[in-house]
Parts: structure tokens; C-alpha cells; sequence
């Protein structure tokens, strides 16, 4: 999966706004939290504990991996790498809703 044209964090609405060639999309950003895919998050979902992000949670950082962004969250969360391919799944789902 190629790397979107730009990422933008929009603070007044509190979403990732994501444009790849043709298509553009806005995560908000409690749904990413929820959806990280750290060794620890996957270990709560895989033990039935669903990930609880407070409403509030925001997006402070957002660092370029190569492959995809680690985005830090604003209750400390710092550690889910979220690769292109899977920001597109996420956005495929978002723009169904």
C-alpha cells in the first residue's frame, strides 16, 4: 500500500484527515485509539477487555514509520504503529458508516 498524498490533524474536529489519490477521509480520533494494534492493546482485546479511550482523547504527535505513522494519543498512549494498508481499512470502514 502506497503512502497517502498528506495526513493533516484537524484539532477542531478532532480527526486524522487522510488523502490518498482520489479518496480522502476523516478518522476520528477516539476510533483510532480504540482500533490500535500494539502488542498491548491486541493482548486486552484477545483476553475480552475492550480498549477504552476517553472521549477526549486527542492526537498531540504523529511520527512517519516509513510503512505507515505512530500516533500518539493524548492519554499517554504512545506505542501502536499504524501501517498504511490498515489506515485504509479504517478508512474504508468510516466512510460506510
Amino acid at each position: 500500500m502506497q503512502a497517502p498524498e498528506r495526513i493533516d490533524n484537524d484539532v477542531a474536529t478532532h480527526t486524522l484527515r487522510v488523502r490518498w489519490p482520489g479518496a480522502s477521509v476523516a478518522l476520528d480520533h477516539t476510533a483510532l485509539r480504540q482500533a490500535c494494534r500494539c502488542a498491548e492493546c491486541q493482548f486486552k482485546r484477545h483476553q475480552g477487555t475492550p480498549i477504552r479511550a476517553p472521549a477526549d482523547v486527542r492526537i498531540t504527535t504523529i511520527e512517519p514509520v516509513g510503512y505507515g505513522v505512530q500516533l500518539v494519543f493524548s492519554d499517554g498512549h504512545a506505542r501502536g504503529i499504524y501501517p498504511w494498508g490498515y489506515l485504509a481499512q479504517l478508512a474504508a470502514t468510516a466512510v460506510k458508516r
